[in-house]
């Protein structure tokens, strides 16, 4: 089995008896052609902006958090990219950025 790891400046190594050797990126071993219908995939794929639709709803990290129903470390790792929203929170963003109104209202705790 292959041991990977992912190194702070965003490298990924393999590791082989206690040693670390450096993958290949698998973009540069991919043709121009293919590499830029890839990109053009992933713009179509990107959901919404996480910090543009909580700043259009006026809340904080904390208020948008809890009106999800997420940690609030959720929140942070969406918004600064570390992680990307999945299933069911990528649909629910998706129906917030065209009616938070209904969403939050719809959420909110009797």
């Amino acid at each position: 089995m292959q041991r990977l790891r992912l190194k702070a400046d965003g490298r990924i190594v393999e590791l082989r008896d206690g040693q670390e050797f450096p993958l290949v990126p698998v973009m540069a071993a991919v043709p121009a052609a293919i590499a830029s219908i890839v990109s053009v995939a992933a713009d179509v794929a990107t959901p919404p902006a996480v910090r543009d639709l909580r700043r259009r709803a006026c809340l904080t990290q904390l208020e948008f958090a809890s009106r999800l129903g997420v940690p609030v470390e959720t929140i942070r790792n969406w918004e600064q990219g570390k992680r990307m929203p999945r299933g069911p929170a990528r649909a629910l963003l998706a129906v917030i950025a065209h009616a938070p109104d209904a969403v939050f209202s719809a959420l909110a705790k009797p």
